[in-house]
């Protein structure tokens, strides 16, 4: 990719002692949405008709329930262009008071039921997909790439082949069939997303509760929380973050139900042996993970924020889909006052972790 830097004002350059000291112009952090996505229709190409594709139409159609697969058609229609053309993204960014977005393949596109040479082919094309969207406008755009969690061996390849490409780091679910984050296979790429900087961000597609929450659109409005608090659950208790601790691990939608009761995880750890499996009692984690803003209400933000401290949230909002927000400045707004805090979680903590150099 280009230049990996974000864009800012240009500064006079001093050219004599009479500009010696001249105080430079103070420089406004971008603000950073963490969350968006980008749709890859070749993709879904290079998958039809291979084994096990129908198995898995299947279960997602098990999952969702007639009436949320037909909405959810209509939606991705009526978005198409907002999440395939650059111009349309860079309208919407706009229009949000965004500077910087990092972007990430769309879920659907994870197909961790592929054999392992089709695994290959995806996370390949995902990483350059991405990459090459994100090149059309480098001072605005960043992207991660896909990991294949279902081949654990293929894993820290697909890592480094996003790095390779200029991406920050991978996007992956919450789990893979018969495979929980805390799955000591996974830990190569645990210590390689740790020793090389790239943030994994953790955006669950796909709840195993299955067909009870095929109705009402509960596979996602239900479903997705709830996967978020499992597999932070499995990295904290198994001691994933204990083992690794320079990994970045970036949890949408908040983190699910998880931050704000973890008095009971606590608890559990306390008073139950088979529990204490990590350092630390699990709510000092939190201290250790990033969640987006992606809560809705200012009082759930406030809550995400006394929980995990204003140091871990980084905006989100799930552009374009229509779970998302197209205001996450406007509500963070709404929750927090003017001050460091604010400009923490509007930019600053995605600067930071991301590594986006100002220049």
């Amino acid at each position: 990719m280009a230049d990996e830097s974000v864009p800012r004002r240009r500064r006079a350059r001093a050219d004599g002692p009479h500009q010696r000291d001249r105080e430079r112009a103070p420089v406004k952090t971008p603000t950073v949405d963490v969350h968006a996505h980008v749709l890859l229709p070749q993709i879904e190409d290079a998958v039809a008709g291979a084994p096990g594709h129908a198995e898995h139409r299947e279960l997602d159609a098990r999952r969702n329930g007639p009436a949320s697969l037909q909405a959810g058609g209509k939606m991705i229609g009526e978005r198409f262009e907002r999440l395939t053309r650059i111009e349309a993204r860079l309208a919407d960014m706009d229009a949000a008071g965004v500077d910087v977005q990092i972007v990430s393949p769309s879920p659907s596109h994870y197909h961790y039921w592929a054999a392992p040479d089709l695994a290959r082919t995806v996370y390949r094309m995902a990483n350059e997909a991405t990459a090459a969207h994100c090149a059309q406008a480098p001072d605005r755009l960043r992207g991660l790439g896909l990991v294949p969690l279902q081949h654990p061996d293929l894993a820290v390849e697909a890592l480094d082949h996003a790095l390779s490409l200029g991406l920050k780091g991978v996007e992956i679910s919450s789990h893979a069939p018969g495979r929980e984050l805390s799955d000591p296979e996974l830990e190569p790429l645990w210590a390689r997303a740790a020793e090389t900087g790239a943030v994994v961000f953790l955006h669950p597609f796909g709840c195993t509760l299955d067909e009870r929450l095929d109705r009402f659109y509960l596979s996602n409005i239900v479903g997705q929380p709830a996967e978020n608090a499992v597999a932070l659950s499995h990295l904290i208790f198994s001691g994933v973050l204990d083992r690794h601790p320079g990994l970045k691990i970036v949890a949408a939608h908040g983190g699910g139900y998880l931050p704000t009761y973890l008095g009971r995880a606590d608890h559990g750890w306390r008073v139950r042996p088979e529990s204490r499996t990590c350092a630390e009692p699990p709510s000092t984690y939190l201290r250790r993970i990033w969640f987006d803003s992606l809560v809705y209400e200012p009082g759930a933000l406030r809550a995400l924020i006394e929980a995990a401290g204003a140091s871990q949230v980084v905006l989100g909002s799930d552009h374009p889909f229509d779970m998302g927000v197209d205001d996450p400045l406007d509500r963070l707004r709404a929750a927090l006052p003017p001050g460091d805090e604010l400009d923490a979680v509007r930019g600053g903590n995605a600067v930071a972790l991301f590594d986006l150099k100002e220049h």
